[in-house]
């Protein structure tokens, strides 16, 4: 929220600098985002009048003014403005100004007729963006010859305010005001808000079908308005500093009282609402054209100002194009009401929307405050448009109003959290200057009272957070912690997380984070088949359903790096993945990774060929060797919706399901927009994890026996397979086997393939024989013919 230092100085009357007031605030937990001055800079430009303005002789869209700045002597000015007019207060740089940019103005001759300095348009002073259409006329009011500077206060700052979704109580210059008078010790001077006398006795029903969401509705008719007249200056003014701009008279006062009190509020043209006001929520089929010109179909959770005729308003977001106050409009129904946080949060997101109104109203409004808004704002209207107000109408469920909170405090308690001790005096001057009421139950205990303002405060622990910012969190004493830490017992069979993150790191991949929401498209391309948890109130609509797989989010990122040239990429995740409905949801912890590009990184030693499956599953072998119990895992071909079916693999722990490698299927591919080929894994992280604790075992004395197998096998037939047999056959002393050549081609008939091996040998407490290697090989041989048809090869 941005608020302009001179209002709050009218509010409040400290000394400190506007840099000095913003740090106090920081410390005060609202922090300041920036402290921007209000205009450029610029000097030399004062108030003048147009006394004469006439064609210049030789063009046509110039004219010769005569202008009046108070020195006594009238000045020429030639102007180019299409709206400049004799009798008009406008803004006059005369000969030495300089403008915003460092613009210095000069005498000149324009077409040969003098000109002693510029009239300025708006833009020209850096005080609106967009370039004005012609100079800026002044109001009749501007005093001739005062500094153009010096008289509208342009010596101002806008202070940015980021405040956090608690402190809805600061979202106005009363708020703000509010806390600078608590740190500084200084009275808030409040202007007089007097009741406004009715007019006329006209009232306008307002019903209430919905107290929960709204328990109280205040409104008023003012009649016979001026809307045409123009907002003042200073009223215009104070708007553009706080962010807003001008409209008309009737809105910007609504914003003014908004800005001011922090009440938002609304105008309704009187003569286009039927039958009465009804405050109700939305039923099937209503639609509501909005101020925006946005026509939006209502859900039934929306609640709306309605009246006989349908939908005026969403209620505490935006009013409707059907009842907005125009230049046409001459009576308004005033609106100031007060809804339920509840009831308005996420509304405004629903839509599309995110109004000043609805970022109040979601926070919390005071709930006593909507009369006092609603009299400020008529007092406004009746003084700077005309208008006869009639009698405040008022509609109240006392009991759906937000309780006075009593909370008990004690300075045991406060001492206890600070770590320090308070004094009675100081606790009671902090908690008193914030609006609470204090009523004592014992020594060192209060019954506190508090204001309606602060939703906030509930419970004892936030009524000790205020003590600590007031007094100041700077203040608070520094004491370390002590404490008797016994040694961590640690199970040296897991493996840790941060070992499997090194090892991915040592191997060429980078980390990456990602979100557990997804868009459901991305979703049924990489599972179709899986039911994840859909957001009821998505961020977007990538974001959208919980994740069912690491996938999702790993594919993002790297078509992200993809489309920023980046064209080898190795990426790991680890996190939660999501299966099943809200009521029956499991959550797993998996490691997920991605790769694609070249096998190895650009260089002149290095190969340039792409990585493929093998790559990929040797990272993965890689992490499984790890845990020490390399034997327990076994990949055997699988089929995965979203990976290629020929390169796509289950990895098995025991025969239990732990995860996926292979190649991401082209069609998925497509559909991602990744062109290169993508090879992915992920695995099931707690059994992964699940290790052996390691032993020392005596290395032998005695050699070791190497021979080697050539075995011919149909080519369809999974190496695993024979390998599990040669283990099985080739004793307890097997200390190695090793595929070492795969062959396909000249001497090997179609539809086989040759499978190189080699076995190791060595006993721990004897030399093994020639007869023994060998009578294992015979052994190898026969069953592996037996069960698979193999072949010795010669």
């Amino acid at each position: 929220m941005k608020v302009s230092e001179q209002w709050l100085r009218q509010w409040v009357d400290v000394a400190q600098d506007v840099q000095a007031i913003a740090d106090q605030i920081t410390m005060a937990g609202l922090e300041v985002d920036a402290i921007e001055l209000v205009s450029a800079p610029f000097s030399g430009v004062v108030v003048a009048q147009v006394k004469e303005a006439v064609q210049h002789p030789d063009a046509d869209r110039l004219r010769v003014c005569q202008l009046d700045d108070g020195s006594g002597k009238l000045q020429q000015v030639v102007c180019g403005a299409p709206n400049v007019a004799a009798g008009q207060k406008v803004a006059l740089a005369r000969p030495g100004a300089v403008l915003p940019g460092d613009f210095a103005i000069k005498e000149a001759k324009l077409r040969g007729v003098a000109s002693q300095g510029m009239i300025c348009a708006e833009s020209e002073l850096g005080l609106v963006e967009e370039k004005s259409p012609g100079i800026w006329v002044l109001p009749d009011s501007a005093p001739i010859g005062e500094d153009l500077r010096q008289w509208l206060g342009l010596d101002d700052h806008s202070i940015d305010v980021d405040l956090t979704p608690n402190r809805g109580d600061c979202l106005s210059v009363m708020g703000l005001a509010r806390e600078i008078g608590v740190l500084n010790r200084v009275e808030v001077k409040a202007p007089e808000i007097a009741p406004v006398a009715a007019q006329i006795d006209e009232r306008f029903e307002v019903r209430l079908d919905n107290t929960s969401a709204c328990p109280r509705y205040s409104a008023r008719v003012v009649r016979d308005l001026d809307v045409s007249t123009p907002s003042p200056l200073w009223l215009t003014e104070y708007l553009r500093r706080c962010g807003l701009r001008s409209i008309d008279i009737v809105v910007d006062i609504t914003n003014y009282v908004m800005l001011e009190l922090g009440q938002p509020m609304h105008a309704f043209d009187l003569d286009r609402l039927q039958g009465h006001i009804e405050v109700r929520n939305a039923r099937a089929g209503e639609t509501l054209t909005l101020l925006d010109g946005q026509n939006v179909a209502l859900e039934d959770n929306t609640l709306l100002i309605a009246d006989a005729e349908g939908p005026l308003a969403i209620a505490g977001v935006m009013g409707g194009e059907r009842s907005g106050v125009n230049r046409d409009t001459r009576h308004v129904l005033l609106e100031s009401a007060f809804f339920a946080p509840l009831a308005v949060a996420g509304r405004a997101r629903q839509y599309g929307l995110h109004t000043d109104a609805s970022h109040r109203f979601e926070r919390g409004v005071d709930p006593t405050l909507q009369v006092r808004a609603l009299e400020r704002a008529t007092g406004l209207l009746v003084e700077l448009a005309g208008g006869r107000p009639g009698p405040v109408i008022e509609q109240t469920d006392h009991q759906a109003l937000p309780d006075t909170c009593q909370i008990t405090l004690s300075a045991k308690r406060v001492s206890r959290l600070l770590g320090m001790t308070l004094e009675d005096d100081e606790i009671h001057d902090i908690l008193s200057r914030l609006g609470m009421t204090l009523k004592s139950r014992e020594a060192g205990s209060w019954e506190v009272s508090v204001p309606t303002w602060r939703f906030d405060v509930r419970l004892e622990e936030d009524l000790v957070e205020e003590l600590a910012r007031v007094h100041g969190y700077n203040r608070l004493p520094v004491r370390y912690p002590q404490a008797s830490l016994a040694p961590r017992r640690e199970d040296g069979a897991k493996v840790s997380l941060d070992v499997i993150r090194q090892h991915l790191v040592a191997g060429g991949y980078q980390e990456a984070i990602t979100y557990s929401f997804v868009s459901d498209d991305l979703q049924q391309a990489l599972n179709p088949n899986v039911v994840t948890p859909a957001l009821a109130n998505p961020i977007s609509s990538d974001m959208s359903v919980m994740r069912s797989s690491l996938w999702a989010g790993l594919s993002r990122a790297l078509l992200h790096n993809l489309n920023r040239q980046q064209q080898r990429i190795r990426l790991f995740e680890t996190g939660l993945v999501f299966n099943g409905d809200i009521d029956a949801l499991t959550q797993t912890p998996m490691l997920g990774g991605m790769i694609c590009g070249t096998r190895d990184p650009e260089g002149w030693t290095s190969r340039r060929e792409g990585v493929d499956f093998f790559d990929i599953k040797g990272d993965v072998e890689r992490i499984l060797s790890l845990g020490g119990v390399e034997g327990e895992w076994r990949f055997e071909p699988g089929e995965h919706e979203a990976l290629h079916p020929g390169q796509c693999a289950r990895i098995l722990r025991n025969d239990r399901h732990a995860g996926w490698v292979g190649a991401l299927h082209p069609a998925v591919r497509e559909q991602l927009g990744i062109k290169p080929e993508v090879y992915v894994f992920e695995l099931e992280l707690a059994t992964l994890q699940q290790g052996r604790l390691a032993a020392f075992s005596p290395l032998s004395r005695y050699p070791e026996v190497r021979r080697d197998l050539a075995l011919l096998v149909d080519e369809s037939l999974p190496v695993q397979s024979l390998l599990d047999v040669i283990r099985e056959q080739a004793g307890d002393a097997l200390t190695d086997l090793r595929l070492f050549d795969v062959y396909q081609g000249a001497g090997v008939e179609e539809g086989r393939k040759s499978l190189a091996l080699g076995l190791t040998w060595q006993h721990p407490s004897r030399t093994l024989t020639d007869v023994e290697i060998n009578q294992t090989i015979d052994n190898i041989v026969a069953v592996s013919s037996e069960r698979f048809g193999a072949l010795l090869r010669h």
